[in-house]
């Protein structure tokens, strides 16, 4: 399994600020947009790409490591590869340790439904014989996933669970998706829940191998049109200039994929916000939040002779 370089991904620097790598995800996810590339394959797989390069990047923790150890495919300290040297594994280094990992536990080639999502590969303890181990709380005993390297009649079961982070996008986790991962080179498939929060735990009991549980978290990614807080979420609307100024509708576009119609009152200011009642995140006890749209005045970037003639008129009158 090749390393990307997370950072070219986004196009930003390796000092790049927080901000800078936001900003960077937020262009590029705009751009690369399921929506409006509908169809794209091309497009799916890098919008699949900028959020797991986001999904390091955005993490202090995350970045850290991989700025260690990430780009050079080798495997950090106190990620313990058991005791074994190349030789035990026929030439399998320390680098493909790391990649067989990622291999054993990464979501299969699948069409529909959270196909642009990812699995990033946070294993849960698994110990070698210092017992360093993985960070995280499951243990795999190495044993049972490679045969069993003990000698005859010594192979041990001692299996718990395997973690590992399942990322969607805001629309997969507001409108609930179907997903197929890879565990062990076993297809599994599960649903996330309409209304998913960023963090929730997901259990797979007895899924994963030697019958230990496959614990996912959810990572939602951040969207470049809709932000969440709380039960509320947040968009903007373009509004041209003389609608703010004289009233009337715009199209708003929400999460749930419907468009209607949102009444700008006359004298509107940029920046402004409306409430659409209902229009939020869904709630646990049923109903929804509501929808924020945030007014974004606009003025043509090009005018026929008539509307110069127009505008120097209102510009007179104002003078």
């Amino acid at each position: 399994m090749a390393y990307k370089d997370y950072y070219d991904v986004l196009g930003v620097s390796r000092g790049a600020s927080d901000a800078d790598i936001k900003s960077a995800y937020r262009k590029l996810a705009k751009q690369y947009h399921p929506d409006k590339n509908q169809g794209d394959e091309k497009a799916a797989d890098k919008f699949k790409e900028i959020g797991e390069a986001y999904a390091v990047l955005n993490d202090p923790e995350k970045r850290k490591v991989y700025d260690q150890f990430g780009h050079t495919g080798q495997v950090p300290p106190g990620y313990d590869t058991g005791g074994f040297q190349g030789g035990d594994f026929g030439g399998f280094d320390g680098s493909q340790f790391s990649d067989f990992f990622q291999d054993l536990f990464g979501r299969a080639a699948q069409g529909g439904a959270g196909r642009r999502g990812g699995v990033s590969t946070n294993f849960g303890g698994m110990p070698g014989a210092g017992g360093a181990g993985f960070p995280g709380g499951g243990q795999v005993n190495l044993e049972d996933l490679l045969g069993g390297l003990g000698g005859a009649g010594q192979s041990r079961r001692f299996v718990q669970n395997v973690e590992g982070e399942l990322q969607v996008t805001l629309a997969e986790a507001y409108h609930g998706s179907d997903e197929v991962i890879n565990v062990d080179g076993k297809r599994l498939s599960l649903r996330v829940p309409a209304g998913t929060r960023d963090g929730a735990r997901l259990r797979l009991a007895g899924q994963g191998p030697g019958g230990g549980d496959v614990l996912l978290t959810i990572r939602v990614l951040e969207d470049a049109n809709f932000e969440l807080e709380g039960d509320d979420l947040t968009t903007s609307v373009d509004v041209p200039a003389p609608v703010a100024a004289l009233g009337g509708d715009v199209k708003v576009r929400t999460l749930g994929g419907t468009t209607g119609n949102l009444s700008i009152p006359a004298g509107s200011s940029g920046g402004r916000k409306m409430r659409l009642r209902g229009q939020g995140w869904p709630k646990k006890g049923g109903g929804h939040g509501d929808l924020y749209v945030r007014l974004n005045l606009t003025v043509p970037k090009t005018l026929s002779d008539r509307e110069k003639e127009l505008y120097q008129q209102l510009r007179d009158l104002q003078s």
